[in-house]
C-alpha cells in the first residue's frame, strides 16, 4: 500500500507548468529564472525543484539539451538512438523532431514552428521520411479524406472514438481520459479550460465517428482490417418464394414479422384501373372482381393493394391508386356500390406507439390525403379491397380480403368527425365493368345518381371534379374505358417482352452518390439539415452551424434579474439553455462558442473535391453530345444510295430512322442477361443499367 502511494506522489509529480507559468505540483509562479527549465523538444516550462532527481539535468550547462520526463528517452543509460520503427508512426514522429532540432541552418522560431506544424498534424513531414515504408503508405491511403489535421494531438493518430472539446479540439477518448486521470484539466491542444462536467464525463461525437469509419470503408473496398463489411440484404423478386415468409433476421414467428413473397403480376407501383390479363403472366387471366386471400400479405403479391398496413396506395402529386376498407375509422359508412371513406392521419403516433383509435388533432389534405383528392378532380379509377375486419359493413367478406372492383371519387370534403377532429372525407362509386361480388347481376355497373349525403350541409374545403373524368362510361361500347391515357407510370416495373414467357426489366436511370457525397451528408447540421457552415460542438457532442445554434437562442439572456418585492431586491438568475438535440444545459458553452476548426477544414476540402467532380463530370458529358450528334446522322438528303431502285428521298428517310429503331430495340433486347428459372417455364431476366439521357435523346432525333 506504502508503495503504491509513493507511486502516486512521484506520478503526481511530473506536472509542467501552465499556460500562465503556474507550476502544476505546487501551485506557484517561479519567480526566478533559474527555477525554470524549459525542455528541448515540446517547448513546455518546467518548475525545477517540484522535478524529481531523475529527470533533471546533470548540470546547468546541459539545461539547454535538456528533454522533460514526457519526450526523453524512457533509458538511464545513454545509447545511440535506435533507427524509426515503420510500425510505430510515433517513433516517426520523434525522429521528425529530433531531426528538426539536430538542424543548425533553422533558427529557434523556425524550429518551434516546424515542431508545431508536426504536433497539430497539419504538415506530413513525419510520415514522408520514410517513403519506402509500406505502413506509412498505407496509412496515408486509408486516410487521404482525412488528413494529419484531424489527428488526435496525444497519440498523433485519427481518433478512435472521438471525443471534441468545447475549444473545438478532437481526441480519442482513451487518450482523453488518461490525460485527466493524470490531473491535468486543460485541453492539451490550446491549454484551454475543459468544464468538470465534460471531463468527468466525456460524450462521443456520433457524427465524426460514423464519418471516419465512412472513409476507412471507402478507401479499403469495405474491407476494414478488424471490422465487419457492411452486408446488405436484398432479394430479387425471382428468389422469393410464393407466399410470405420471415427473414432470419426476423425476432418472432409469423406475419408480424414477414416479408411479402413473390409478386406475380408486372404492374407498376402506380398503375391505375383494373389489372389486366396481359400483365398476369402466370395465370394469363389478371385479377378479377371476387378474387379473395388470406391476408394483405397475399393480396399485395396479385398487386391489387400493395401496402399491407396503409389503407391508402399513391402519390400526394400523382394520384391514389387503391384503397382499402378494414375498419380503421368509426366514421367509414359503406353502402356496397358506393360508401364514404375517411382519409389518414390525425392520430398521435409519437414515440413507440404504432397504433391508436383516437383522434388528437385535425386531418389535412396532405400526403396520402392530397393523392385521393387528386384522383378526384382528374377522375382515375382506384382500386378498392373489403377487408373481414370492417364489421360492421353487410358488404365485408367473411373472412380474408376480397378485390371488389373499380371505384370512381366524386367529391371530397372536411368535417367535424365523430371524436371531435376535423377528417377529411371521399366519396367512392362504383364504376366497374363486373357485377360487384354482393349481386346476382350478370352486368357491370352503370352510370347512376350520385347519393344525398346530408354532412354536406355543413363540410368546409369541398372539392368537386368539374371537367370530364379520364375514366368515363361509353354508350356505344357500354364499358367503363379511359376516355384519356391513362397517366405514365414514374416508378419501375416488369413489362412482358416479346418473347413468350419472359419478363423484362424496365431500365431507369440510377444516380450513385460518391464517396465525397455521402461524408458531406454526415457533416449535416441537426438544426438545418444542412452541411455545416462554422459548426459548433457543444459539450454533449453534438454539431450545429454556428448561426443556427446562436439563432435558436437570439433574444435570450443569460442571466434573468426578477423583480423586487417588498421593498428588496431579489437574486438575479442563471438561464437554463437547453440543447437543441438533448435536454443538457448549454448556456454556459454559449457564452464563447469556439468554432471546431479540424471539422471546417474537412467539410471545405469535401466541398471543393464535389466542385471538382461535377465540373469533370459536366465536361465529359458535353463530349458526349458531340459524339451522339455526329452518330446520330443517319442519311442526309440529296446523297446517292447503292440501290437501283428509283424510290423517292422522303422513303429513303423514313425506311432509313425505320432501321436504326429497329436496330436500336434488338441492341435493347439482345444485351448480355442474366436469366432466372421460374414457375411454369418463365424466364425472368433481371438488367440493372445506367441509362444516359443523352441516349434518349439521341432515340428522340431518330424518330
Amino acid at each position: 500500500m506504502a508503495q503504491s502511494t509513493d507511486s502516486n506522489s512521484v506520478l503526481n509529480r511530473r506536472l509542467p507548468c501552465d499556460s500562465d507559468g503556474v507550476c502544476m505540483v505546487c501551485k506557484t509562479k517561479p519567480t526566478a529564472v533559474i527555477d525554470s527549465l524549459t525542455c528541448n523538444t515540446c517547448i513546455t516550462p518546467w518548475h525545477l525543484p517540484c522535478l524529481p532527481l531523475p529527470d533533471r539535468p546533470p548540470t546547468m550547462s546541459d539545461a539547454h539539451n535538456w528533454c522533460c520526463p514526457d519526450c526523453a528517452v524512457p533509458t538511464s543509460v545513454p545509447q545511440p538512438l535506435p533507427p524509426p520503427s515503420s510500425d510505430d508512426p510515433s517513433s516517426l514522429l520523434m525522429a521528425s523532431i529530433r531531426a528538426i532540432q539536430e538542424d543548425d541552418s533553422l533558427t529557434d522560431e523556425q524550429k518551434a514552428k516546424k515542431r508545431m506544424d508536426i504536433m497539430l498534424g497539419s504538415s506530413k513531414i513525419a510520415l514522408s521520411n520514410n517513403p519506402s515504408s509500406s505502413t506509412v503508405a498505407g496509412i496515408n491511403a486509408a486516410l487521404d479524406i482525412f488528413d494529419g489535421s484531424f489527428n488526435c494531438s496525444i497519440c498523433m493518430q485519427l481518433p478512435e472514438r472521438p471525443v471534441t472539446t468545447p475549444c473545438g479540439h478532437n481526441f480519442c477518448l482513451k487518450c482523453f481520459q488518461k490525460c485527466f486521470s493524470q490531473g491535468n484539466r486543460k485541453c492539451a491542444n490550446c491549454r484551454g479550460a475543459i468544464p468538470l462536467k465534460m471531463a468527468t464525463n466525456p460524450r462521443i461525437n456520433s457524427q465524426l465517428a460514423f464519418a471516419i469509419r465512412m472513409a476507412k470503408m471507402a478507401r479499403s473496398g469495405c474491407a476494414v482490417p478488424g471490422g465487419v463489411p457492411k452486408v446488405y440484404h436484398f432479394i430479387h423478386n425471382q428468389d422469393r418464394p410464393d407466399t410470405a415468409f420471415t427473414t432470419e433476421r426476423a425476432k418472432k414467428t409469423g406475419l408480424a414479422n414477414a416479408c411479402s413473397g413473390k409478386i406475380f403480376v408486372t404492374i407498376p407501383p402506380d398503375h391505375f384501373g383494373p389489372i389486366p390479363a396481359e400483365n398476369d403472366p402466370t395465370r394469363n387471366r389478371g385479377v378479377l372482381v371476387g378474387d379473395t386471400w388470406m391476408n394483405r400479405m397475399d393480396c399485395r403479391q396479385w398487386g391489387a393493394h400493395l401496402p399491407h398496413v396503409a389503407g391508402i396506395a399513391g402519390q400526394s402529386a400523382y394520384g391514389a391508386q387503391s384503397v382499402a376498407l378494414s375498419g380503421g375509422y368509426v366514421d367509414d359508412e359503406d353502402h356496397g356500390e358506393w360508401f364514404l371513406y375517411t382519409g389518414s392521419g390525425g392520430r398521435d403516433l409519437s414515440g413507440n406507439k404504432r397504433t391508436n383509435k383516437n383522434q388528437s388533432f385535425d386531418q389535412k389534405f396532405e400526403n396520402m390525403n392530397e393523392a385521393l383528392r387528386v384522383s378526384c378532380l382528374k377522375g382515375y379509377p382506384v382500386r378498392v379491397v373489403r377487408s373481414s375486419k370492417e364489421k360492421r359493413s353487410a358488404y365485408a367478406p367473411d373472412e380474408g380480403v376480397r378485390y371488389d372492383g373499380v371505384y370512381r371519387i366524386e367529391k371530397c370534403w372536411r368535417k367535424v368527425g365523430q371524436q371531435g377532429c376535423k377528417v377529411c372525407r371521399y366519396l367512392f362509386v362504383r364504376c366497374d365493368n363486373e357485377p360487384a361480388p354482393w349481386t346476382s347481376d350478370d352486368c357491370g355497373d352503370k352510370p347512376r345518381p350520385l347519393p344525398k349525403i346530408k354532412e354536406l350541409k355543413g363540410a368546409v374545403d369541398l372539392t368537386e371534379r368539374k371537367a370530364a373524368p379520364s375514366w368515363d362510361f361509353d354508350e356505344e361500347k357500354g364499358s367503363w374505358l379511359w376516355k384519356r391515357p391513362p397517366p405514365e407510370s414514374k416508378k419501375s416495373a416488369g413489362t412482358v417482352s416479346p418473347v413468350e414467357g419472359q419478363i423484362r426489366a424496365v431500365k431507369r436511370k440510377v444516380k450513385v452518390a460518391s464517396v465525397k457525397e455521402k461524408l458531406l451528408k454526415e457533416f449535416a447540421c441537426q438544426i438545418c439539415r444542412k452541411v455545416m457552415c462554422n459548426p459548433l460542438t457543444t459539450p454533449c457532442a453534438h454539431n450545429f452551424c454556428k448561426a443556427c445554434l446562436e439563432g435558436a437562442f437570439s433574444g435570450q439572456s443569460f442571466i434573468r434579474k426578477r423583480a423586487v418585492q417588498s421593498g428588496r431586491s431579489l437574486r438575479a438568475q442563471k438561464n437554463i439553455m437547453k440543447c437543441p438535440s438533448c435536454q443538457n444545459d448549454i448556456a454556459e458553452y454559449l457564452q464563447n462558442p469556439q468554432v471546431n476548426r479540424q471539422m471546417m477544414g474537412i467539410i471545405e476540402s469535401l466541398q471543393c473535391e464535389a466542385e471538382q467532380l461535377e465540373e469533370n463530370s459536366s465536361e465529359s458529358s458535353d463530349k458526349n453530345d458531340e459524339n451522339q450528334k455526329n452518330g446520330s446522322e443517319v442519311s442526309k438528303p440529296g446523297e446517292d444510295d447503292d440501290d437501283d431502285d428509283d424510290v423517292d428521298d422522303d422513303a429513303v428517310d423514313d425506311d432509313s430512322s425505320e432501321k436504326v429503331l429497329e436496330e436500336i430495340k434488338d441492341n435493347d433486347l439482345n444485351l448480355p442477361q442474366k436469366r432466372r428459372k421460374v414457375a411454369k417455364g418463365a424466364v425472368v431476366v433481371n438488367e440493372e443499367e445506367h441509362i444516359d439521357e443523352v441516349e434518349q435523346d439521341s432515340v428522340k432525333a431518330c424518330t
